[in-house]
């Protein structure tokens, strides 16, 4: 079971402010626990929504509309994720618990997501197996 973890904006976030090195190195460490887990498989932070661009389809087959940050309502903005893969919920939200508040001072927030696996999704065989198909090609072009 895939999650991600996801780390809200604060309004620090969002005006660019890099977190502490005291923060860097409590997260460094959080990140050694879930590699030497063998549950990382990623994990980054975002640049505020200033540099963000959003795309929005305001009309059922209409032309999507392009709009550049920086966008409002910090508190629904990521500041950052973690993606691990753990045997269940529960041990998901251990390893959320776990993380160093991601913005310090008390502000921080994380949101618990279960990834869909693409078989969950698809119910029709010829689309599991082109999915099936292109994560192989990805998979090949990683090791290449």
């Amino acid at each position: 079971m895939r999650f991600m973890m996801i780390v809200k904006a604060t309004t620090d976030s969002e005006a660019g402010v890099l977190p502490s090195q005291e923060l860097i190195d409590a997260m460094q460490k959080y990140n050694e626990e879930l590699v030497k887990a063998g549950v990382l498989l990623a994990a980054d932070g975002l640049m505020s929504s200033a540099s963000g661009i959003r795309i929005s389809y305001p009309e059922p087959g209409g032309k999507p509309k392009v709009v550049d940050g920086p966008f409002t309502e910090a508190k629904e903005m990521i500041a950052g994720y973690t993606l691990i893969e753990v045997k269940s919920r529960e041990e998901a939200i251990e390893w959320a618990l776990r993380m160093p508040d991601p913005h310090g001072f008390g502000q921080g927030e994380i949101e618990l997501r279960q990834v869909f696996e693409f078989e969950e999704l698809m119910e029709d065989p010829v689309s599991r197996a082109k999915e099936e198909a292109l994560r192989k090609q990805v998979d090949e072009l990683k090791k290449a």
